[in-house]
């Protein structure tokens, strides 16, 4: 298997080093390939996603390093659309549909910022009841496809990055895996890949990544496809946990993971 990240921010969004100093890392680091995707514009929340204003210079500035490094690392220009955020409008290699924020009760309530504001989302517009926001999260998940054409789905179970543990709710309980699983066997039915993300791992929240075991080894069984990702914001994390990510999912029966090439998506043994 190749190193290869789709999944990546740099300044552009929330990001700490620029699509120049990643793409140096990513050299060094023996990439084969490296995908920018950007945060889509968020109106209710300017702090991680990409300006309006910028976006042009974003995707001018991916162009400049497929152009700069050609030869050396395959360079692909994507976006990582929120279901929430405003549709970028420019061409691009690939999207990722993500969510990470709900709107309800007149509000809007992210939910991988801070566990505060998890826990305030939980009880100020769900009664207290993490199964109910798990189940909103999980059918806002399910109109990805439809809203933001995405081929890939961002961290599955992203609303579990504060539970590890199990401290904030029970992931075995029946009301949060059913509604979760319908969504999943739905999304694999339209040949979505699931990104099997690391991100919260490079960030210590996590010891395991993004779907837990239970949903990786259900998008086997469904026909479903993975890829790898480090969902990186710093060069140092560009294929951070890789090979723990890997074991797992051959762990769980694939052989295989989804990657882009200049010929488009293939699959290529892990």
């Amino acid at each position: 298997m190749t190193l290869r990240n789709y999944h990546t921010h740099t300044v552009w969004c929330d990001g700490k080093h620029t699509v120049d100093e990643m793409a140096q890392a990513a050299v060094s680091q023996g990439l084969q390939a490296l995908g920018f995707s950007g945060h889509s514009y968020t109106a209710f929340d300017k702090s991680c996603c990409m300006a309006l204003a910028d976006i042009p210079r974003y995707v001018a500035g991916v162009q400049a390093a497929r152009t700069r490094y050609q030869g050396q690392l395959e360079v692909y220009l994507g976006v990582e659309d929120d279901l929430l955020g405003t549709r970028p409008d420019f061409p691009r290699d690939y999207t990722i549909g993500s969510v990470h924020c709900l709107y309800r009760s007149g509000a809007y309530h992210v939910l991988d910022y801070k566990p505060a504001v998890l826990l305030r989302a939980v009880e100020t517009a769900y009664g207290g009841d993490f199964y109910r926001l798990t189940a909103d999260y999980f059918e806002a998940l399910a109109r990805l496809p439809d809203v933001t054409g995405c081929e890939i789905v961002g961290h599955f179970d992203l609303v579990t990055k504060f539970n590890e543990g199990g401290r904030l709710f029970d992931e075995d309980d029946p009301r949060y895996w059913k509604p979760a699983l319908e969504v999943l066997e739905a999304l694999c039915r339209r040949e979505l890949i699931f990104e099997i993300n690391t991100g919260a791992m490079s960030r210590g929240y996590r010891t395991a990544p993004y779907p837990s075991r239970r949903f990786l080894e259900a998008i086997r069984a469904f026909g479903g496809a993975v890829q790898l990702s480090s969902d990186c914001h710093s060069a140092g994390t560009l294929s951070a946990y890789f090979p723990e990510a890997a074991a797992l999912a051959s762990s769980c029966g694939f052989r295989t993971v989804r990657v882009l090439t200049p010929g488009g998506w293939q699959d290529e043994a892990l």
